[in-house]
């Protein structure tokens, strides 16, 4: 397994990570396979159905014998925690009690890397800021980082960090894979040399649209877009559903037919 530096940090991070998005009956195992291949990052939220899936995952790193937390990098994010008016968004007191509620659903006394897994154009960036830094000078976080904010607000993020001798955002998690590119590959591209950014992508995949399973234009039981009643795989049923997703998935037939990997 390849490791590399997160950023502007001396953090090692394996180039693979394992996500969350896991059942509790399948955690255990996968997990030992992902620390047996050499993966040592799992990456979580506090939205991954619930916080069950921070839960699944404490529980299968406890499962592992002779693991040591040295052995491991946690990420989570903090967002979108609950339904109240404050279990949201990035204002101190949900960056502060959705960081503890982690913590404790992951039976951890740290993460090393805290997400604000989206901006908030309601909090000052002085406030989102002095919170993570916060979470890191209380032991809760040793780094935080950025996931799906555009390149202007990290730019600021970090401006304002500077400003007031604090500790930047070492790491944005975008969305990234043969559909959705540009972000990656251009909008933060000045902030990799001047800042030294990390990225840590997810959805590689395109959540599942790039296994070639949804090519003939149907949805099988039990994939991803099967599932119900969840905000966020219904949009992207909607989205394959609609002529632009189709469009889509009609050229990623025709890039696998020309690749010859159909």
């Amino acid at each position: 397994m390849e490791y590399r530096y997160l950023g502007n940090s001396g953090l090692k991070i394996s180039v693979l990570s394992l996500g969350s998005w896991i059942t509790f009956e399948q955690a255990t195992d996968i997990v030992k396979t992902a620390l047996e291949l050499g993966i040592n990052h799992f990456d979580v939220a506090e939205s991954h159905s619930g916080g069950q899936g921070e839960i699944d995952l404490g529980l299968a790193l406890r499962n592992q014998q002779g693991l040591r937390r040295s052995d491991f990098v946690i990420s989570t994010k903090v967002f979108w925690g609950g339904k109240g008016p404050n279990d949201r968004g990035l204002s101190r007191k949900h960056v502060f009690e959705g960081t503890v509620a982690c913590l404790q659903r992951l039976q951890l006394d740290y993460v090393d890397v805290l997400y604000a897994q989206r901006p908030d154009p309601d909090t000052p960036m002085e406030e989102v800021v002095r919170a993570f830094n916060w979470c890191i000078d209380k032991g809760m976080a040793l780094y935080w980082g950025t996931s799906e904010w555009p390149a202007y607000m990290i730019t600021e993020a970090m401006m304002v960090a500077k400003q007031l001798k604090l500790i930047a955002p070492i790491t944005e998690s975008p969305q990234y894979n043969m559909l959705n590119r540009e972000r990656v590959e251009k909008e933060y591209c000045p902030m990799y040399k001047q800042y030294k950014l990390g990225i840590c992508t997810w959805s590689p995949l395109a959540s599942g649209l790039l296994t070639g399973k949804y090519n003939d234009g149907t949805i099988p039981p039990f994939s991803r877009l099967s599932i119900q009643d969840h905000p966020v795989i219904n949009r992207l049923r909607v989205g394959f559903y609609s002529e632009e997703g189709q469009r889509k998935l009609d050229k990623i037939k025709r890039m696998c037919v020309s690749f010859e990997i159909r």
